[in-house]
C-alpha cells in the first residue's frame, strides 16, 4: 500500500499511534502480529463478498431491462375488443375446434417462459405498465450510480482490510500482555499475568488447511460453558487472532507465568495501592518509640542492682 495513502487513511479514521509496551522490566517485550494467511484469508473472504455485491447489482441491471422489455409489449398489445352480444333469442351453435399447431405452439412457448422465470417479469411489469415514460430511465440512472459507488469504494474497503492486518498488536512481557486489534472499531485490553487462569490454542479446519490458528488468553471471571463465547473476545478474555506461531507464544506466555508466580510478584498495580502514606509511617514509628520506653524502664530496675 502506497505510504501516502496509507498515512491519509489513518489519519482519517483516527488510529493512535503503536501501543505502548504493558508493564514489564525491560527487554522482556516480545511483539507479536497475524499470520500472513491470516491476510490472505480476509482478502479471500472480502473479495467473494465484493463479488456477491456486484453479481446483485448486475442481476438488479438484467431484471430491470426484462421488466422494460415486457412492460413495452403489454404496452404493444391491442385493447381487448368488447364482447358481441346476441339477441336473445338466438341460439348460435357452438362447434368445437381442434386447437391449431400455432396456438399449441404459443401455448408451450408461454408455459417454457413462465419456467424460465417471466411469471416474476411480468407481475412487475403489470404492476408497472402505467408509470410514466422517464420511471425506468431513472431507475437506470440509480443502478449506474450505485454501481458508480461500489466500484469507487472497492479501494476504501481493500485498504481497510489491509489496516486491520497490519495492526494487530500483540504484546507480551515477563508480567502482562497487550491486545490491540482494530481499524474502524479499535479494541485494546492489557491483562496482568496475576490474573490469567488459562492459556488455549485453537484451530478450526480452515486455519488448519492454513497453517494459523488462534490464542486464547482467559484471566479470572472469564469462564464460559459456551463453546460460541469462549471463541469470542470479552473483558475476562483475550485473543490472538490468526497468528501461524500460536504454540511458540503459548509456551513463553506459560513460561513467564510460571516464573512470576515462583517469584511472587504479584499485581504491579496491587503493589502500587498498598505502598505506606506518611501517617502510617508516622503511627509506626510512634508505636516502636513506646515499645522502646516500655522495655527500657522494665530493664533499668535490673540495671540498679
Amino acid at each position: 500500500m502506497n505510504a501516502r495513502i496509507r498515512e491519509h487513511l489513518l489519519r482519517t479514521l483516527r488510529v493512535p499511534a503503536a501501543p505502548s509496551a504493558p508493564a514489564g522490566a525491560a527487554g522482556s517485550l516480545r511483539v507479536f502480529h497475524a499470520g500472513r494467511r491470516f491476510y490472505h484469508l480476509r482478502v479471500g473472504l472480502w473479495a467473494l463478498g465484493q463479488a456477491a455485491a456486484l453479481g446483485g447489482i448486475l442481476f438488479s441491471f438484467a431484471f430491470l431491462k426484462l421488466v422494460r422489455d415486457e412492460v413495452e409489449r403489454l404496452r404493444s398489445l391491442p385493447p381487448p375488443a368488447p364482447a358481441a352480444t346476441a339477441p336473445a333469442s338466438a341460439t348460435p351453435a357452438v362447434t368445437p375446434v381442434a386447437p391449431t399447431a400455432a396456438v399449441a405452439s404459443s401455448a408451450q412457448r408461454t408455459r417454457r417462459a413462465d419456467r424460465l422465470g417471466r411469471g416474476p417479469v411480468e407481475k412487475v411489469a403489470r404492476a408497472a405498465r402505467n408509470l410514466p415514460p422517464y420511471a425506468f430511465t431513472l431507475a437506470t440512472v440509480v443502478e449506474l450510480l450505485v454501481l458508480l459507488g461500489f466500484l469507487a469504494s472497492l479501494p476504501f474497503t481493500y485498504a481497510i482490510v489491509r489496516l486491520d492486518y497490519e495492526l494487530r498488536w500483540y504484546l507480551v512481557t515477563d508480567r502482562s500482555l497487550r491486545i490491540r486489534q482494530g481499524i474502524t472499531q479499535l479494541h485494546e485490553m492489557t491483562m496482568s499475568f496475576a490474573n490469567i487462569q488459562q492459556v488455549v490454542v485453537r484451530q478450526n479446519p480452515l486455519q488448519r488447511l492454513l497453517g494459523i490458528a488462534d490464542l486464547q488468553v482467559q484471566s479470572a471471571g472469564g469462564g464460559s460453558n459456551s463453546e460460541e463465547d469462549s471463541l469470542s473476545d470479552s473483558l475476562h478474555t483475550g485473543v490472538f487472532h490468526g497468528v501461524d506461531n500460536a504454540v511458540e507464544i503459548r509456551d513463553l506466555i506459560l513460561e513467564r507465568l510460571r516464573a512470576f508466580r515462583e517469584v511472587g510478584l504479584g499485581d504491579p498495580d496491587d503493589a502500587a495501592s498498598h505502598v505506606p502514606t506518611e501517617s502510617t509511617l508516622r503511627d509506626a514509628a510512634r508505636g516502636l518509640l513506646e515499645e522502646a520506653q516500655a522495655l527500657r524502664q522494665t530493664l533499668t530496675p535490673h540495671a540498679r542492682s
